[in-house]
């Protein structure tokens, strides 16, 4: 049911869009949509940053769609034509048999990215603390989420449909983007944010983060790069030239400091300071959360739909090699 959920959304999405953005045959421009702003992608702004899009002949246009649905709504409806999400949207899509789907060509990062954030301080925070708590846990059926529920079940926790016996509540009708906000205004004793949003109300002291949910999760393919089945076909050159540009910001972030990423990548971020922005990147640096090369691995594939087999989100894996391609890294 929820796979047929995400492709209706999907369905209306495209019927409903105006082609804004297509690209003609030959023409370097790209939109690129964005799963969420974020820091953790910080290789994606450096590479714009840094001139790497343009040294490839690229010119590049950054939407935040606000969630791997809406991404994927982006891609189908020609709105955008390279998607940042995490690769369970190709997935379903897939699965549901849409012949022009999405394929994953560059992997960006390859741990969650989120933090779970406390209304109190707890510098000996342990998973065991969460019985008997609710936790504000993103949209059902994504990534996010799908990794919580993993990570908690790692560290013992019963997680699930059935409320006598789930140590722990993960709610997933709040709206990724409205998260914080609900958070701060009550709702839920934990929840799980991305940086720079954690940090923020770490500063207004009204959360403080206590555990690192990727960390604890160990290396999953959290997020990559897709584009359609026959943009592919007829744009290998784009494709090519676009995984070159990221490998670049890639390798950039691995040999410099937080610092120095932080006033690169400041201008997306300008209400953050640079020196907050400097303990954020660090925090990303320390749990490793950036791919080395793009080049996205069969078996990071099989955890993550392991995972979702698990969260009772997908019932049989789908083959690598068709959601999958290696040809532009290699």
């Amino acid at each position: 049911m929820r796979k047929i959920k995400f492709l209706l959304v999907l369905l209306m999405f495209g019927c409903c869009s105006v082609l804004l953005f297509g690209c003609s045959k030959g023409s370097k421009k790209i939109t690129i949509a964005e799963v969420a702003h974020s820091v953790f992608y910080a290789p994606q702004y450096v590479a714009i940053e840094k001139g790497f899009f343009k040294d490839e002949g690229l010119d590049v246009n950054l939407i935040n769609a606000n969630g791997a649905d809406k991404v994927m709504a982006a891609l189908l409806s020609k709105d955008a034509q390279i998607g940042l999400m995490g690769p369970e949207a190709s997935i379903y899509v897939y699965k549901g048999g849409q012949e022009n789907y999405a394929i994953n060509f560059a992997q960006l990062t390859k741990r969650d990215g989120s933090f779970l954030v406390g209304r109190k301080k707890d510098e000996n925070f342990t998973y065991d603390k969460l019985k008997g708590k609710e936790i504000l846990g993103g949209r059902k059926g994504g990534v996010p989420v799908m990794v919580l529920e993993y990570t908690l079940r790692k560290n013992g926790l019963i997680v699930g449909e059935d409320d006598n016996t789930k140590d722990v509540n993960v709610r997933t009708d709040i709206a990724f983007a409205a998260m914080g906000g609900a958070f701060t205004s009550g709702e839920g004793d934990y929840v799980t944010l991305f940086e720079p949003t954690a940090t923020a109300l770490e500063k207004g002291g009204k959360g403080y983060i206590v555990a690192s949910i990727g960390e604890s999760s160990g290396e999953i393919p959290y997020t990559s790069y897709s584009a359609l089945k026959n943009y592919i076909d007829k744009n290998e050159d784009k494709i090519q030239s676009f995984t070159n540009a990221i490998t670049k910001g890639l390798v950039w972030v691995h040999t410099h400091s937080a610092k120095e990423i932080a006033e690169v990548i400041h201008p997306y971020f300008t209400d953050i300071s640079v020196d907050d922005l400097s303990i954020v990147m660090q925090r990303y640096i320390d749990i490793d959360a950036w791919c080395e090369t793009p080049y996205f691995k069969k078996e990071g594939l099989d955890k993550l739909m392991d995972i979702m087999i698990e969260a009772k989100e997908l019932d049989k894996k789908v083959e690598y090699d068709k959601i999958v391609t290696t040809r532009f890294v290699k």
